[in-house]
């Protein structure tokens, strides 16, 4: 284990008892994520991905393993809705201080900051629900944000998102690099996301069949774990950003 470790996974398990018999949804998976780097976990749906990352989150408790982390963990939604409390962005944002004990002067200053980080200034106290998809996904990080949390993962937050909300969404998570947060990006459109990653694994029917740097995962047979290969369309590992 390195010394500046945000994510620390050890060998973890998970199943759940079906009509079938047993269903193992994530097996002996284990890595380690620097603090401030940025992974994208790959694979299809049933991969095992938002499973694990419940885990990660506390979420939900493995049957075997061990998780560590540097701090409380945020988890943006691919359903962005559920996590909206407040009836506007500004009360949203200011739930989680509030639930920090955190004074009112600390909590005006922790939301401000958190819709200016976020571009959510001018809808602030608009109704949250008729928010964009792209902006209630904002909406959720800037909840994080007041909160001041230091790891994030976003599951499949590209789904059903236009090109627009594609680039509000990208855009957020550079800023969040910037401030050297621990992002974790779950998804199988690695042509929106791939080249913003330091790390790239895959998982595929709940084993981790793949582990490296985006460059050498690309280099690999994706297809084989049921992912589509971005180079198919895309020429360099630098062009997969939008």
């Amino acid at each position: 284990m390195s010394e500046n470790f945000a994510i620390e996974v050890t060998n973890i398990s998970k199943a759940y008892s079906t009509a079938d018999g047993l269903k193992t949804a994530v097996r002996d998976v284990s890595f380690e994520l620097e603090e401030g780097s940025l992974t994208v976990i790959g694979g299809e749906n049933g991969s095992g991905k938002s499973v694990l990352m419940n885990i990660i989150a506390g979420l939900e408790k493995q049957d075997s393993g061990s998780v560590r982390t540097i701090g409380q963990v945020g988890l943006v939604f691919q359903e962005a809705d559920t996590q909206i409390l407040g009836e506007t962005p500004r009360e949203d944002i200011a739930f989680g201080p509030k639930n920090q004990k955190k004074s009112k002067e600390e909590i005006k200053k922790a939301v401000e900051n958190a819709l200016e980080q976020t571009g959510l200034q001018l809808k602030a106290d608009y109704p949250a629900r008729f928010l964009s998809g792209g902006e209630k996904r904002r909406l959720a990080v800037a909840c994080m944000l007041a909160m001041d949390l230091p790891i994030i993962i976003f599951d499949e937050p590209y789904a059903n998102l236009d090109f627009g909300g594609v680039k509000q969404v990208n855009a957020l998570i550079k800023k969040l690099r910037e401030q050297k947060k621990t992002v974790v990006i779950l998804s199988h459109e690695l042509e929106k996301c791939l080249g913003l990653a330091d790390k790239f694994i895959v998982l595929f029917r709940g084993d981790k069949v793949f582990e490296g740097t985006p460059v050498e995962g690309l280099q690999k047979d994706l297809e084989k774990w049921n992912i589509r290969n971005p180079l198919v369309s895309y020429n360099r590992p630098e062009d997969l950003v939008w």
